[in-house]
């Protein structure tokens, strides 16, 4: 069965774990492709320089660096992200850590559940050059 994803009614008052679930799934596809098109073919190697972009300390570093460009309908989704109660504890990872890239993924995910396909774009742009670039302390 060949079934086109339907439109999600009201992404704006899901649940912000779900958000950050579509958000990952999403943003990894966007990494994998950057790294596909960097010429990146080795599965090892795809994985080793994928986890730079997706781990929990790139996410919130780059979340960091977004919060002043976002508008104040995203700072409300990075902020219930951030908020979200997950009822898992990161072993490695600070909360905080865990909690800023959760917001990150929730951004994300409602960017593409809204099909905000040019500003999910610009983000994704601005979160791989934040990671190729190193990220400057404030």
């Amino acid at each position: 069965m060949n079934k086109q994803m339907e439109q999600v009614e009201h992404p704006e008052l899901m649940n912000a774990l779900v958000l950050a679930y579509m958000g990952d799934a999403i943003y990894e596809v966007y990494v994998r492709q950057h790294l596909i098109c960097l010429g990146q073919c080795k599965p090892q190697l795809l994985h080793q320089h994928a986890t730079h972009y997706v781990s929990a300390k790139a996410q919130a570093a780059i979340l960091h660096q977004l919060m002043p460009s976002l508008s104040d309908e995203e700072i409300q989704i990075v902020k219930r992200g951030r908020n979200a109660k997950s009822g898992t504890v990161p072993k490695n990872t600070p909360v905080t850590v865990y909690r800023h890239s959760t917001a990150f993924e929730a951004l994300i995910g409602y960017l593409y559940l809204t099909e905000n396909s040019e500003r999910l774009q610009q983000i994704i742009d601005q979160a791989l050059y934040i990671v190729e670039h190193g990220v400057e302390e404030s």
